[in-house]
């Protein structure tokens, strides 16, 4: 009896052990999934924070032009990449957790870490209007942050993320992104982890290199790729256009990352946006990185990667009720029109 081919299918994650549904029934064109109607983050140069970054607390690191600048010296006129600590911190550094319980059922300790704000120098230019050396030099600033903060007490993980746009959580147009360092694991990291484990105990093999050999073999979800990154929208995706940047070696700690990495990355980077914004206009989006934590050695069956998620759909009842996400678009095809929409120099 011949199989009915239904225009939607669900698709199972094989790490988080999410399913989510490719509804490609309600299939739509690239500028469907274009917002029409943005909220503006209006904001003037002269009232611009990041502009004025003599205003803002003490940097923790500043480049110029590909070159770290040394600190102590104040800020050079010329900067191009900067960090600053968040002058409206969601955790704040100390010595002490102050572990404590409410009754027998509720914990609760200090919001202690660190949280950063990195600022690339122009007030609009975005990472998809960068040049590939401006994005290594953003990498270079991350790789650099991660080194120092994972040496602080109470620090066990990690967040570095960028919000774009104000549906995606951004408050200020000036593009900058955000480093958050707590002493728990995000429980989303935290299941992956666990499902790595116990793939890696199972097979004797890293499911997400297993999941690069595929795609590479398959090659019809990858967006992009060169010597040491893939580009790929996942087979299964949770939004429409979703991209992960993964390296082909196996690698589970992102500051461990060399030189000539770094350069390869950027030039990953550079693609998948350059693609998403050509392809859908400037789409708010969120990416964040995945890594280890910060304890080195003992997650050597995890592989470090950066997700990108556009915002192309609002999540409505059923996803917020049953956590399974509804994609209108099969990745498939998300890839395909990505990759006619990359464009490494602008």
């Amino acid at each position: 009896m011949k199989k009915e081919k239904l225009s939607s299918e669900l698709r199972f994650d094989i790490v988080s052990k999410d399913w989510v549904i490719i509804a490609s029934g309600r299939g739509k064109r690239p500028t469907s999934f274009k917002i029409k109607k943005r909220k503006k983050l209006t904001l003037a140069k002269k009232d611009c924070p990041f502009c004025n970054i003599e205003t803002q607390k003490k940097p923790t690191l500043i480049y110029r032009k590909g070159d770290r600048v040394p600190l102590g010296k104040g800020i050079p006129k010329d900067w191009t990449t900067i960090v600053i600590p968040n002058k409206y911190p969601a955790v704040f550094p100390s010595d002490n957790l102050g572990e404590s319980m409410e009754g027998d059922l509720y914990k609760k300790m200090n919001s202690v870490g660190y949280h950063e704000v990195v600022v690339t120098r122009d007030h609009e230019k975005q990472i998809a209007q960068f040049e590939v050396k401006e994005i290594k030099e953003l990498i270079d600033t991350y790789q650099g942050r991660y080194l120092s903060l994972m040496e602080k007490k109470f620090v066990n993980y990690i967040s570095i993320f960028h919000n774009h746009g104000a549906e995606a959580g951004a408050s200020l147009s000036h593009p900058h992104s955000q480093i958050i360092t707590t002493p728990l694991i995000d429980v989303d990291l935290i299941r992956a982890l666990e499902n790595a484990q116990s793939y890696y105990k199972k097979n004797k093999k890293c499911v997400y290199c297993e999941m690069n050999k595929w795609d590479q073999k398959v090659r019809e979800r990858i967006v992009f790729e060169n010597k040491d990154f893939l580009v790929v929208c996942p087979f299964a995706s949770k939004a429409a256009f979703q991209m992960i940047i993964s390296p082909k070696e196996h690698l589970s700690n992102f500051e461990e990352i060399k030189e000539k990495e770094k350069w390869s990355l950027a030039e990953a980077f550079k693609a998948a946006f350059s693609a998403l914004y050509h392809l859908l206009g400037d789409p708010p989006y969120n990416f964040y990185l995945h890594s280890a934590p910060c304890d080195a050695g003992r997650f050597n069956y995890y592989h470090w990667h950066w997700t990108i998620l556009p915002k192309t759909a609002t999540w409505a009842g059923f996803e917020i009720g049953t956590r399974m996400e509804i994609s209108v678009i099969e990745p498939e095809r998300s890839a395909s029109m990505l990759r006619e929409k990359i464009k490494l120099k602008d």
